[in-house]
Formats: C-alpha cells, sequence, structure tokens
C-alpha cells in the first residue's frame, strides 16, 4: 500500500525514465508491422532477449530511441526548467510554456536536419541534456505533434502555450500525448501530476482521449514513485479520471486491461484484442495489461521455482509483451516501461538491454537531476536559498 508520507523514491525516477526509453527501442523497430511480419522476421516468439543478445555487439547502441523519448526527455527537462524559473524567480506557471518551446526548438532542429543542415541539430545546446549524441538527431514525429507545433511556431509568442484544455488545439486522440507525460508524475501531488500530465499531453492533442490517459498515466507513476504497487496506482489513478469530462473511452480501455490481465495466459493475441496503441486509451490499456500481466507471471513462476534467477525481473517479459503485436510497438513499449521502472527500478530491465541503449548516459543524468529537482532538498544556496548559479545555468530557460 502507498504511505502518502514517503517521499519520492530517485531509483524509481530512474528506472521510470530508463524503461520507458528501452521500451520505445525496442518497440520502434516493429511499429506497424503486422504480428505475423514479426514472428516471419523474428521466430515464433517475436522479438525475444536471444535476438538482442545476437544483435549487441559488445560495444552498445543496438537499442536506438525515436521520437517517442526524445519529446519525453524534453517533456523532464522542461519541467525542471520551469521548477528551477519559479525558485529563482518566485513566480511559477510558465512551465508549460517552456515545455512547448522545447517542443518547438526540436521541430525546427528536426526540419533543418531534414533539410541537410546538421550544424544546428543538437539537442543538448541549450536545453540541459548535454549534448548526449544519441539526442543529435531528432526523429520524425507523428502528424498531430507536428502540425500543433508548427501552428504555435507561426503564432511566434515564446512561453505562451498554445494548445490548453480550455481551448483544444487539435481534436486529436492519438497516442503522442501520453508518451510524454510519465515525468509529470514528479509532480507534488497527484492530482497536480494528472493535471500536468493532462496539460502537456494538451499542447499537441486535443480530445480527451489524447490527453486524458496522459494524466491517468502521470497520477498512476506518481503513486508508484512513492512507493505503490501497480494495482494500488492505477486505483489510485483510476479515480483521478473519475473527475473528468470525456473520460468513458479512457476508462473503459483500462477497465479492459485489467479485466484481461486477471485471466492470465498473456499472449500478442491477447494484446491486439485491446486495439493497436495507436490512440491514447489503447496504449495505454496495452501498457497497463503488459505491465500487470509480467507482474502476475513473474510472481508464479516465482512461487513454482523459488531458486531460479530466472523470473527476478519483470520488465523482460513486460516489454516483450507490450511490443510484439500489430501497432505502434514503441508508444506501448514505452509506456510499459514507464509503469514498471516506476514500480520497480533501474533493476527491473536486464543489464544487456540497459547496457544496449544508445541514450542511456543522457536518460540516467535527466532522471537524477529530475528527482533532484522535485525533492525536498533541491541545490539552493544557503544565504539565499535561491537556486545555485551553476543549477540555473545547467538549466536555462529554452
Amino acid at each position: 500500500m502507498l504511505d502518502h508520507d514517503s517521499r519520492l523514491r530517485p531509483d524509481r525516477v530512474a528506472g521510470c525514465l530508463l524503461g520507458g526509453a528501452i521500451g520505445d527501442a525496442l518497440g520502434a523497430p516493429l511499429e506497424a508491422m503486422a504480428l505475423a511480419e514479426i514472428r516471419e522476421r523474428y521466430g515464433p516468439e517475436g522479438l525475444t532477449d536471444r535476438t538482442l543478445i545476437e544483435q549487441s555487439s559488445g560495444a552498445g547502441g543496438a537499442l536506438r530511441i525515436s521520437e517517442e523519448t526524445q519529446l519525453a526527455l524534453l517533456t523532464a527537462n522542461g519541467l525542471i526548467q520551469g521548477s528551477v524559473r519559479a525558485r529563482s524567480r518566485g513566480i511559477g506557471g510558465a512551465t508549460l510554456g517552456i515545455i512547448q518551446a522545447s517542443y518547438i526548438t526540436w521541430l525546427e532542429r528536426m526540419d533543418r536536419t531534414e533539410d541537410g543542415d546538421s550544424g544546428h541539430s543538437s539537442l543538448g545546446i541549450g536545453l540541459g541534456l548535454l549534448g548526449d549524441p544519441a539526442l543529435a538527431v531528432p526523429a520524425r514525429a507523428g502528424r498531430s505533434t507536428t502540425e500543433a507545433l508548427r501552428k504555435a511556431a507561426a503564432r511566434d509568442k515564446p512561453g505562451w502555450p498554445l494548445g490548453t484544455l480550455e481551448e483544444p488545439i487539435n481534436s486529436s486522440k492519438g497516442s503522442g500525448g501520453v508518451v510524454r507525460a510519465a515525468a509529470c508524475g514528479t509532480a507534488h501531488s497527484r492530482e497536480a501530476a494528472f493535471e500536468l500530465g493532462c496539460r502537456t499531453a494538451a499542447l499537441t492533442h486535443g480530445d480527451p482521449g489524447g490527453h486524458l490517459p496522459a494524466g491517468t498515466l502521470a497520477a498512476a507513476v506518481w503513486s508508484l514513485l512513492r512507493g505503490a504497487d501497480l494495482e494500488t496506482a492505477l486505483e489510485g489513478a483510476r479515480a483521478e479520471l473519475a473527475e473528468h469530462k470525456g473520460r468513458k473511452e479512457t476508462e473503459r480501455a483500462l477497465n479492459a486491461a485489467v479485466r484481461l490481465a486477471a485471466k492470465g495466459d498473456p499472449s500478442p493475441e491477447r494484446v491486439e484484442s485491446l486495439g493497436g496503441g495507436w490512440t491514447g486509451p489503447e496504449a495505454l490499456a496495452v501498457a497497463v495489461y503488459a505491465a500487470l500481466a509480467a507482474e502476475r507471471l513473474q510472481a508464479e513462476r516465482q512461487a513454482a521455482q523459488p531458486w531460479s534467477r530466472q523470473w527476478r525481473t519483470v520488465g523482460g517479459p513486460g516489454l516483450l509483451l507490450a511490443v510484439n503485436h500489430s501497432g505502434d510497438s514503441d508508444a506501448t513499449g514505452a509506456l510499459c516501461g514507464n509503469l514498471i521502472g516506476a514500480r520497480h527500478g533501474t533493476l527491473a530491465f536486464p543489464g544487456l538491454w540497459q547496457s544496449e541503449l544508445d541514450a542511456r548516459g543522457a536518460v540516467l543524468r535527466l532522471a537524477a537531476d529530475l528527482s533532484l529537482e522535485s525533492g525536498p532538498d533541491a541545490p539552493s544556496d544557503p544565504r539565499w536559498g535561491e537556486p545555485p548559479m551553476s543549477w540555473v545555468m545547467r538549466y536555462p530557460e529554452a
């Protein structure tokens, strides 16, 4: 059960962001492939751990993130920037504008990269991501995201969010909003995490099906980061969801996922019965199903073979279940990784997968800084109580 007095746990923050990146990287090569194609290419069980062992060169980098993780990291980065700004100036409320500005910079660099100009494409410059090579070239995002960001850029009012819950920017309910929202679980309360997740997604996805799953994910992550088990965290997140209009589609998807996980015998066919993960509710449902099913499978196998080390990590079975299907595999893998990592920390995932992740260094550095800024001991000058200049320069406004 959740101890509401417990503090945010840094290893779970790291696990959440790392799991999201690993799930994204596992699913990216499978995105939009039919299940039959996946099995034809990788074998009857689809993508497996053995596949990754065979692909590994020993030098790292076999697992490469997509735009899902790039934008999720920019979200986490923007949360830090917004908090540092608020502590420096004593004025809050700028976080969403900062996040949107970061997204726009990312989009502009993507456009320049596609036009052949690689000289200005490093996401690390001025955005606190330390210039990691894995983030140097922005990947192509979905249409809803890019069109919304182009509209915001054309308005030319930096710092003023275009795309809010009150004034939707479009009618999209694609999965592009929810996959960016996990870091919002570091907010000061579950209610705040839900709202922040929704508002971050609403920058590019205006339909309730595009932003309510994001709030639900953030609320679940909030509880997980503070010690809750997965079922308890989901109960709390669904309680937050119940307070909002337009929730029916997301509620139905989550209810279906929970019921299906309780039946046991997980399989790709059961995953596909929840949808392809192209919409926010479907993506969240697939991730929840895979995470719950993996935890129950792990518990059953550990009970049957308590001496075996094979079942000590839940991340492997969970992520493979989340990506081996005909649909938006990088989105569903990322979300499942967020949940499992927030529940179990970095040790939930096989060491090989972590070492092969191209963005591992950037993810872990950002997670550590997000934990620090979100916790009770954020860096402060002992004389004035403000963030020290070194921290301000580390996270300047975009």
